[in-house]
């Protein structure tokens, strides 16, 4: 069954770290420390599995996380692993009659944010005498968060929990009585994983006042590669996007302002290629799992830790990387080693050309019982696309989104617009 699951997950084997925690899926409580990136969510998946049973009703376990982004990550990855077992995602933005319907049919596994988690209880939509196996992932993201008193709401309501598995990506000097973990066995992979792993850090110096012209012209350096540029406030994010545009440089924006569909399709439309440029908070640097990226520039200095969860949102899984720190005179912070390359930007610059890739969407999605095969047959049919001009696809409840190819997107958007997807007729167009 590893193997089914490694490979529908293109995946030859298991890291150590998860080679370890799958090792302890028998132990009742386990402590899981592990840095950003290394795949702490399959660490945490793959013991559960052992756990589940396919005869027993209600909710089995449920996973606790901090953000929405990554509520839904693992109950993506929940469903390509191919168990069988039902998953859904609950978290604030979302439809709660919507959650609500899904607990009609209880799924084993239900995963999402400790507001909404404790709201279903509250409410008896999701009743948790089943529930056998509580993970809190991201732990100490979710204390930071202030999300306390409510996992300690729903931790009560949990009275027939056996195991308890806690992931963090920093050690903690206690851990909370009311997570009622108890005689833990650690894992702890801080020290023996690298959390820089291939990472080439380079200091961009920058005249004061300059900054955000400087960050262009490294930008248009760089070129098409996936990059993401760390601020530290949503304003200072939207500012420099409002200065991006006036360049003509496509990218995306994501902080938590914006409303949670805007934040969905910035980070789909990062992970399919429309952009290879994503504006962003420390929101994007704890637990979004986008293994491609292959730059990671600091626009606003922050402290030691910060620091390292935002360059572990690259370098990852044995893939090679660059973090920018774009530093002005009598501001680099002692954390930064002594000796480090400089990046020499460029006097004259050319504009990146848009990216080969234009996201579409469809009004249907899972609740309409289509599958990303049924996506693909619909948007290839007619052979006016061809397979390499079709993308990544990502299905939500009620809508649909693929990567297309750019020169084709409006010409296809015609020729399918009266087009049906198992007897439903569909709107297809640009997804803003």
């Amino acid at each position: 069954m590893l193997e089914a699951i490694l490979d529908k997950l293109r995946i030859t084997d298991l890291n150590p770290m998860q080679a370890a925690a799958l090792a302890a899926a028998e132990q009742q409580d386990v402590v899981l420390l592990a840095p950003t990136g290394s795949g702490k969510t399959l660490g945490f998946l793959l013991p559960l599995l052992k756990r589940l049973q396919p005869a027993m009703p209600g909710v089995q376990a449920l996973v606790l996380v901090p953000t929405r982004e990554l509520a839904l990550q693992i109950e993506q990855v929940f469903r390509q692993m191919g168990t069988g077992f039902g998953v859904t995602c609950f978290y604030g933005g979302h439809a709660t009659r919507t959650e609500r319907s899904a607990l009609g049919n209880p799924p084993a596994v239900v995963v999402g944010t400790p507001g909404r988690i404790a709201f279903h209880l509250r409410e008896k939509n999701l009743i948790g005498t089943p529930v056998h196996t509580l993970i809190l992932d991201e732990f100490d993201k979710s204390l930071e968060f202030g999300f306390e008193a409510e996992m300690q709401f729903i931790i009560q309501e949990l009275p027939q929990v056996t195991r308890r598995l806690l992931t963090s990506a920093t050690a903690m000097a206690a851990i909370p009585l009311f997570t009622q973990v108890q005689n833990p066995v650690l894992i702890n992979f801080l020290q023996d994983t690298p959390s820089t792993p291939d990472l080439a850090v380079k200091i961009v110096p920058v005249a004061a006042g300059d900054k955000a012209t400087s960050l262009f012209r490294l930008l248009c350096k760089i070129g098409n590669k996936p990059t993401l540029v760390f601020c530290n406030q949503r304003d200072a994010v939207e500012e420099l996007s409002q200065f991006l545009n006036q360049k003509k440089l496509d990218h995306g924006v994501f902080h938590g302002g914006l409303e949670q569909p805007d934040r969905e399709r910035a980070l789909l439309k990062f992970r399919n290629g429309t952009y290879h440029l994503l504006l962003s908070t420390d929101l994007a640097s704890r637990g979004l799992d986008i293994p491609e990226i292959e730059n990671v520039i600091h626009y606003e200095l922050t402290n030691a830790e910060t620091y390292l969860h935002r360059n572990g949102r690259t370098a990852r899984m044995h893939a090679k990387g660059t973090a920018y720190v774009l530093v002005q005179p009598g501001q680099k912070p002692a954390y930064l080693p002594e000796s480090l390359a400089t990046e020499l930007l460029p006097t004259q610059v050319v504009l990146p050309p848009p990216s080969p890739w234009e996201t579409v969407y469809l009004n249907a999605g899972k609740k309409d019982k289509i599958s990303k095969g049924d996506v693909a047959g619909f948007l290839l049919q007619k052979n006016f696309l061809q397979k390499e001009e079709l993308g990544l696809i990502y299905l939500q409840d009620y809508v649909t989104f693929a990567a297309v190819s750019r020169k084709k997107a409006d010409a296809l958007i015609q020729k399918l617009q009266n087009e049906k997807i198992k007897n439903k007729k569909v709107k297809l167009g640009r997804a803003k």
